[in-house]
């Protein structure tokens, strides 16, 4: 090999591996800016999440209220069916001076708690939110821990109720139904809600296990 095409092959090598250099630094770019776009992403998802928006339910909502007490509920959930009674009689004591709000965290473990949450917003749509939501606490012995669909069992609900029947499972069976399900769920999660229930008061989390647990929080803040 003579000296000009030693020198020629230098060039031509160095081009090259100058061209890899600006490739692999492009990918590691594109991909630096793909991991800076998915960790944005997961910020402002759970930037975005808020502990009660305009269509949450309100069991009560006293005009002039500074207190807010929300629950992330699963009606197919043993603990959340022992804590219905003293959400109750903290309704009757405080309902008065606290909004009581009620969301959606149907476990994915439980068969069935999806579709009563579906049944519960089905109702909703026609002002029978309340009576819905008592009822699936009330029967919650009857149809929970099931491994078949209890749709007829929810349906008859409806019936028991003098809904629409039609409009009921059009709701019911609605995409848009399920999905308002799941906004409260994926709003539950980025607010770290991991299992139920889990209290709000004012925004902030609580621990309750009993009524004192959560009168207290609620005194604290009146």
């Amino acid at each position: 090999m003579t000296a000009r095409s030693a020198s020629r092959r230098t060039r031509i090598l160095t081009t090259v591996a100058a061209v890899l250099v600006i490739v692999v630094g492009a990918i590691v770019l594109v991909a630096a800016r793909g991991e800076d776009r998915v960790a944005g992403s997961t910020e402002s998802a759970v930037g975005s999440a808020v502990v009660v928006r305009p269509d949450s339910h309100r069991l009560t909502d006293p005009a002039g209220s500074r207190v807010t007490l929300v629950e992330f509920l699963d009606f197919e959930c043993e603990a959340c069916r022992a804590m219905f009674p003293v959400v109750e009689q903290l309704r009757a004591d405080y309902g008065d001076r606290v909004s009581f709000v009620v969301r959606y965290f149907p476990i994915p473990s439980h068969f069935n708690s999806e579709r009563a949450a579906r049944a519960a917003e089905a109702a909703a749509g026609q002002g029978r939110f309340e009576q819905m939501y008592q009822r699936m606490y009330e029967t919650q012995a009857g149809w929970g821990e099931k491994r078949v669909p209890q749709d007829a069992v929810f349906r008859g609900f409806a019936v028991e109720l003098g809904l629409d029947m039609a409009a009921f499972d059009a709701a019911y069976n609605d995409p848009a139904t399920a999905a308002r399900v799941l906004s409260d769920f994926d709003d539950g999660l980025a607010l770290g809600v991991q299992g139920t229930p889990t209290f709000f008061v004012n925004g902030e989390k609580v621990t309750a296990r009993d009524y004192q647990d959560l009168a207290a929080a609620l005194d604290a803040v009146l």
